[in-house]
């Protein structure tokens, strides 16, 4: 992806406030706030008046006036400059045609996952199907709502991009929390080996040593049958 001016994503929700017309700060905020755009860009006031200065250094927006209300603190009103206007458009295309790779927390976790035992494993994963469950319950419910169902779709697109993502995650949770539970999953003998031997005191360092041949190999060794916890096969130092 190409380099931004300014890469924050609430930059873009600025501009595209901007866009419609000029707008003081506290303004901005209440539009994006109004249209429930918090759910999808992170919205900080203090933020904003950062990424503010940043769009004005980078001659995206300006100042177009500043006005007082009564005994009210003098307010600026900004407006996007076409520089600006270029920029949103060519952001906002780069978005919506190029993948880019994120990191997820989740993903992070999933990642370290053989380091909990599997039952941990297992049961934090079911802790997770069900509050993805009741989250999905809930933004379903806003998507069938009056004030969502009075909207044209395309206007919320992101809530149902929400729903279908969760939905996929729910499905992909409970699939891989029941093969665990079934010691279903490629690798579980060994994934539970290696917690018995831990549980019987041999050290992490030694253990690791051990499999460290095993997962550069990508070999998938399973405990010998009829071996005791601790006792099956073990990769070769």
């Amino acid at each position: 992806m190409a380099t931004r001016p300014v890469s924050n994503p609430l930059a873009l929700a600025v501009l595209a406030c901007l866009w419609e017309r000029p707008m003081y700060p506290y303004e901005i905020t209440t539009t994006l706030r109004e249209r429930g755009k918090e759910d999808s860009i992170r919205l900080n006031f203090g933020s904003l008046y950062s990424v503010i200065q940043q769009l004005v250094k980078k001659d995206l927006i300006e100042v177009e006036r500043t006005e007082r209300e009564g005994n009210r603190p003098e307010r600026i009103v900004y407006a996007i400059t076409p520089a600006g206007r270029q920029e949103t458009d060519a952001w906002l295309r780069e978005l919506i045609a190029q993948p880019v790779k994120e990191y997820p927390a989740f993903e992070t976790g999933l990642s370290l996952l053989a380091m909990l035992p599997p039952p941990d494993a297992a049961r934090l994963l079911q802790q997770r199907l069900a509050r993805l469950d009741a989250d999905l319950t809930e933004r379903e419910a806003l998507a069938a709502g009056d004030v969502v169902s009075r909207l044209p779709e395309l206007f919320v697109v992101e809530l149902t991009y929400r729903i279908a993502m969760l939905k996929a995650e729910r499905d992909y949770v409970a699939q891989l929390a029941g093969r665990i539970e079934r010691r279903e999953l490629g690798g579980f003998g060994l994934w539970a080996q290696l917690h018995d031997q831990l549980a019987q005191g041999r050290s992490h360092q030694e253990l690791a040593a051990e499999l460290a041949p095993v997962l550069t190999a990508g070999d998938d060794p399973q405990p010998d049958e009829g071996a005791a916890p601790g006792e099956g096969h073990r990769p070769a130092p």
